[in-house]
């Protein structure tokens, strides 16, 4: 079996990671690759690709637009990448589709591909499409239950502050201190209830005390000792703690390294 292939991923070298595993496949063939959403959409409808590696996280529109805007009467078979995301992971074990969790190791990178072959013998068309789309409706459900809005009692006034509007968060004891360009206010919620509140591509915990929101972000440094320092919009300068740097890694890898 002859398999046509197509990478999609922002990221060069993680494109070239799988070229690299590749090379003990030799009845698989890469017959384009993409960096963005739309270039995918356009080679995917030029090569017709029996197999796609697609990127979940991409700059712009990310892999699951790719897949909305397919009009093919044969759908190839999708091995997702990504980078994280836990919610997004358990999507994937309910629907029956692959995933490689970056960085790819060659034996996890095989059985995803041997798993790959077994769908092409099978007539998959609409039953891949129907994975897809309860896969895709169980991420907009996780999304939509995402905190947008908050509810802030201030000197006898209700307030609603949208978290998109929220430069930072600081913890203080039962409280939380959401921090605006100009204003502060004072939210009853835990570091840890607002974190698995609020959309994880948006927010970044730099510190047991810190959740920083990444569109905020003025400039950030690597300083010594695993840490790093954060200097928000509105002028604001916070550090984080070593045990973080793992995380932050990988978060600013996803969007501040494009």
């Amino acid at each position: 079996m002859n398999i046509k292939a197509v990478i999609v991923d922002d990221e060069f070298l993680a494109r070239q990671r799988i070229l690299k595993l590749l090379e003990l496949h030799n009845d698989v063939q890469v017959v384009a690759e993409a960096k963005n959403a739309n270039q995918a959409i356009q080679l995917i409808h030029e090569r017709e690709p029996d197999l796609v590696f697609l990127d979940i996280q991409m700059p712009g529109e990310n892999g699951f637009y790719v897949l909305k805007k397919l009009k093919l009467a044969k759908v190839p078979v999708v091995i997702f990448t990504t980078a994280y995301d836990q919610y997004t992971l358990d999507a994937f074990k309910v629907n029956a589709l692959d995933y490689l969790l970056k960085p790819f190791e060659q034996e996890r990178f095989d059985e995803s591909i041997e798993r790959a072959k077994s769908q092409l013998k099978l007539e998959r068309s609409s039953v891949f499409n129907e994975r897809v789309q309860n896969l895709m409706n169980s991420l907009q459900q996780d999304k939509d239950d995402l905190l947008k809005t908050i509810k802030i009692k201030d000197k006898g006034r209700e307030l609603f502050v949208k978290t998109d509007d929220i430069q930072f968060i600081e913890s203080a004891g039962n409280y939380v201190i959401l921090h605006k360009a100009e204003q502060q206010y004072v939210y009853r919620a835990t570091m840890n209830e607002m974190e698995d509140s609020l959309d994880k591509e948006e927010f970044l915990r730099i510190h047991r005390s810190f959740l920083i929101n990444r569109r905020f972000i003025k400039s950030h440094r690597y300083l010594t000792g695993n840490e790093f320092s954060f200097t928000m919009k509105n002028g604001k300068t916070l550090r984080s703690a070593k045990s973080q740097k793992p995380l932050i890694t990988q978060f600013m890898d996803l969007y501040f390294t494009k």
